[in-house]
């Protein structure tokens, strides 16, 4: 009786079939790298999301903070409104808008004025309002703009606080900004109900 001849072991499947879902997930991510460096290079940096109600809540607070500690006598010449500003492409996409604004992410600004006031008065305004910003962690990043004034910017957030003096008409005026955000979808600035400021 003739006895069953062993099987030869199986061998091992060769390297380049091992290798080859590697050899795949390394291309995967390699053009996924290049799309997302690409995309960067032309987009350049996000902006951050912005909530434009929360905005315009925290600068009507910081104007009207400004207001009370100035102290001035009368109140400010005319009623004011949180505007939006302009912001632009970044990255490489800038060089095909230039001077071209973005309809989906705006800064915003709030000012105030008043004019005739003394130059001593405006003097002391100013230093309480650059103490307790001082206090609160804010750094000076400017001044004499103005014929005395300094700009202000709290740290990682990009807000500024500009608190001027011009001779000429003895005019003290102030003005708060929130940076460049990318807007919700629908927002439309021109029909929103956030915009009216006054100190009363």
């Amino acid at each position: 009786m003739l006895s069953r001849m062993p099987r030869p072991a199986a061998s091992p499947p060769p390297r380049s079939r091992r290798a080859r879902p590697f050899l795949w997930l390394g291309g995967g991510l390699l053009v996924a790298g290049v799309c997302f460096a690409g995309h960067w290079v032309w987009n350049g940096p996000p902006y951050p999301k912005a909530d434009p109600d929360r905005v315009a809540a925290q600068l009507k607070a910081e104007a009207r903070r400004v207001y009370d500690e100035a102290a001035l006598p009368g109140a400010p010449d005319a009623p004011s409104r949180v505007e939006p500003g302009t912001c632009y492409y970044r990255g490489l996409r800038s060089l095909a808008h230039i001077d071209q604004g973005r309809s989906d992410v705006r800064s915003f600004g709030l000012s105030w004025q008043i004019v005739g006031v003394p130059e001593d008065t405006a003097r002391a305004a100013q230093d309480r309002t650059r103490l307790r910003l001082e206090r609160e962690g804010w750094k000076l990043v400017s001044q004499n703009v103005s014929d005395r004034g300094f700009r202000f910017e709290r740290p990682g957030s990009g807000d500024l606080v500009d608190v001027d003096w011009y001779e000429p008409t003895s005019t003290f005026v102030v003005h708060v900004y929130a940076p460049c955000g990318e807007l919700p979808d629908g927002f439309d600035a021109y029909d929103w109900p956030q915009t009216d400021w006054t100190p009363a």
